[in-house]
């Protein structure tokens, strides 16, 4: 559709969000003339003066092509709400997100999706059940859903991926940023078997506040939920209250009464979650035919993983010393600067590509000498000292 790239640049205007989409198109009709509008249309449209202004200052300071153009260089694909690819049950929840970003399959609306949430800090018990339901969900067609945390997120993506199936981790920051940064590997195997998916465009550092929200997109692409392990007052149990106004199925794994990781789960069955022992009582709800119980292969994707690391070893050797030289470059045009530079300045500027400025920028950040101030704009920070 030719008005995806309005839709793209519009989506990074800070503090436009749905429901200001929606005024927009009920306005224009189309959000290419809401792009090409007078400043004082956009706010008789409903849209507040601040994020109209702001609006204005950036199609004043970016092409919609431009845009398009840093998202294919980075690999990345966008869908806007009325693109026949926008996943349909996603489409149902309340504020669905007008622009998502994608990496890899998504799940078709054909296609069965659980979603599996838990404990970061998870037990044995509750690593082990989350391998063997994940496991054979895929094995049996499910795609299996998560948030790429570390815990439980980490251990249903493996393990669906180890079966063969295909597994779907959604972010909560920019695809360029994953986070945590050590399971960048198994995000990479999952972009190549089913998806990365996120509602922040590139640039986008995972903050505290968008796991939250994430969690509401984690529920509204399933099916249905399953909890493994949780606390009574945990992000998981968020994600439960999303599925329940999304009016998705809910799922959970017992455990002991003695554990704290179990009494959300445990309070979820007594209050009629469907108790969950094994992939098979998922199944028999999405009336698909299990294919049997298989213990997992849990050491497969770290041997490809570290296959894939010894291949790519003098690779990155080789890239350090450039990796080095763009740090110090990147640093150099920050300090010169006055003011934020967006991360395609920053690019066109050096004639560097945008993931390798990108990952820069995020090493910076880490150290404490560069900060990301709007969505992919970044400065110098001088106001904290400089971390070797």
């Amino acid at each position: 559709m030719n008005d995806l790239k309005y839709w793209v640049a519009f989506h990074q205007v800070s503090g436009l969000g749905p429901v200001a989409f929606t005024k927009l198109e009920s306005r224009f009709g189309d959000l290419e003339s809401a792009w090409n509008a007078p400043v004082a249309e956009i706010i008789t449209a409903g849209i507040g003066p601040k994020v109209a202004s702001e609006a204005n200052r950036f199609r004043d300071e970016h092409d919609p092509d431009e845009v398009m153009e840093s998202l294919e260089r980075l690999g990345i694909r966008a869908i806007h709400l009325r693109h026949p690819e926008y996943p349909e049950r996603l489409a149902e929840i309340p504020a669905a997100p007008s622009v998502v970003y994608v990496k890899g399959q998504l799940p078709g609306a054909d296609e069965h999706a659980i979603a599996i949430v838990g404990s970061r800090e998870a037990t044995p018990y509750g690593l082990e059940m989350t391998r063997r339901i994940s496991y054979d969900l895929a094995r049996a067609g499910v795609i299996v859903v998560s948030g790429l945390a570390r815990g439980i997120d980490s251990a249903s993506h493996k393990a669906a991926l180890e079966s063969g199936g295909r597994t779907v981790a959604i972010l909560g920051s920019g695809l360029d940023r994953i986070y945590p940064q050590r399971n960048i590997p198994i995000a990479e195997k999952i972009a190549e078997r089913g998806a990365l998916f996120t509602e922040y465009p590139p640039g986008v550092s995972a903050l505290p506040q968008h796991f939250p929200r994430r969690n509401r997109l984690i529920s509204g692409l399933c099916h249905g939920v399953l909890v493994v392990e949780a606390a009574f007052k945990s992000g998981a149990m968020l994600t439960v209250n999303w599925a329940l106004e999304q009016d998705r199925e809910v799922f959970a794994v017992p455990g002991s009464a003695l554990s704290e990781k179990s009494k959300g789960t445990n309070w979820l069955i007594q209050q009629g979650a469907k108790l969950t022992t094994s992939a098979d009582d998922i199944l028999e709800e999405l009336s698909i035919e299990s294919r049997g119980s298989e213990p997992p292969e849990r050491k497969s994707i770290e041997v490809e993983i570290e296959s894939d690391k010894r291949k790519n070893a003098l690779d990155n050797l080789s890239r350090e010393n450039n990796v080095l030289n763009i740090e110090q470059r990147v640093l150099g045009l920050l300090e010169s600067t006055e003011g934020p530079m967006y991360v395609d300045d920053i690019t066109r500027t050096l004639g560097e590509s945008a993931s390798a400025v990108s990952s820069v920028l995020a090493v910076l950040e880490l150290r404490g000498t560069a900060r990301q101030v709007g969505t992919m704009q970044f400065i110098v920070d001088r106001e904290r000292p400089v971390v070797s």
